[in-house]
């Protein structure tokens, strides 16, 4: 009598021989396996102990063998990892005291994001009685329509420049002033008078007023203040100072090496203060007693800024700025000069 070994299933099944690499083909397998139900499925390392039969113990050698391996490769990550490295970077190559870059996937959304993170960094540094001088612009208006509504009394806004008086009214800086004042609950300390006015004579006239050098003192004292930041185009220096600036002058200031404008002052680009005839005659707080306020935020985007922007950091008249990722690699970028 013959007894039957096995089925004729189990030894189709069944290997004849086994050999090295069979033996490791059937780990590999049993790694995947276990790694899947751990990391995939979410069960526990219990759990898969019971279903594979193995203890507890050996499933965790295991999975330690699938990561040692690369079966299971690990990645820490999110979508603001990337700026974070880019702020880091900006903050050591311009010695500045706080970076936000904003990564809007859209395009067309980056004013309103950058405008949020210049709102949030804002409110981060500032406290209930902070004194906030602001200048004007696109850029500064944009983050004002992003402050949300706060109660702080004893905060004070002051006017840093003159008033424009024909521009968009919205961004002249009365009016900007004015709603961040709002925004915050505080005052307002207006600085009445024009930004550029007609003679040298005339500008030293009014910064000895009384109301108007106080303002342009507590606005030199501020806690923070916030600017946006102009660029020379094709020879000219922009919206906000088209009034004021003939052929003339703005032949001069190109031939000074003139790349950017911040408060009415412009810059060239190594970052050195030009003291043109419109400089004389603009009424806004001095670049020099800019660097004294403790936390200087600008906010600017756009590639027809980098050069201002680069201009402006090089004179370490910032120690904080605000922008875009696209912007902020550009600023990174070797300069060309």
């Amino acid at each position: 009598m013959i007894t039957p070994t096995s089925s004729p299933q189990a030894k189709a099944a069944a290997p004849l021989h086994r050999s090295r690499t069979l033996t490791s083909r059937e780990h590999t397998a049993l790694l995947l396996e276990v790694a899947r139900r751990y990391y995939l499925e979410d069960q526990s390392q219990a759990e898969i102990a019971a279903e594979v039969n193995f203890s507890r113990a050996t499933v965790s050698r295991l999975l330690s063998e699938a990561r040692r391996r690369g079966i299971v490769k690990m990645r820490v990550s999110h979508p603001l990892e990337r700026v974070v490295g880019i702020e880091r970077a900006l903050a050591q190559t311009f010695d500045l005291r706080q970076v936000r870059v904003a990564d809007p996937s859209d395009p067309s959304a980056a004013p309103a994001e950058i405008a949020q993170c210049a709102a949030d960094l804002l409110i981060e540094c500032s406290s209930e009685n902070v004194v906030l001088s602001i200048s004007n612009g696109a850029a500064v208006t944009a983050t004002v329509d992003a402050m949300p509504q706060l109660i702080w009394p004893r905060s004070r806004v002051v006017q840093m420049v003159g008033s424009v008086g024909n521009s968009d009214l919205i961004m002249d800086s009365p009016e900007t002033c004015r709603r961040m004042a709002r925004r915050l609950g505080g005052s307002f300390h207006p600085l009445p008078a024009p930004l550029v006015v007609a003679t040298p004579t005339v500008a030293q006239a009014l910064r000895s007023d009384n109301q108007i050098g106080t303002t342009l003192e507590l606005g030199a004292r501020a806690d923070i203040a916030l600017v946006g930041v102009g660029a020379m185009t094709g020879g000219h220096s922009g919206t906000i100072l088209q009034p004021y600036e003939d052929a003339e002058v703005a032949r001069e200031i190109v031939r000074m090496g003139g790349v950017a404008h911040l408060c009415g002052h412009h810059i060239s680009a190594t970052g050195v203060h030009l003291v043109t005839d419109l400089c004389n005659r603009t009424i806004a707080v001095d670049l020099e007693r800019l660097r004294e306020i403790p936390l200087v935020i600008g906010v600017a985007w756009g590639e027809a800024k980098v050069d201002a922007l680069r201009a402006v950091l090089r004179g370490r008249y910032l120690s904080g700025l605000v922008t875009d990722r696209a912007t902020a690699i550009r600023l990174l970028e070797p300069a060309t000069s």
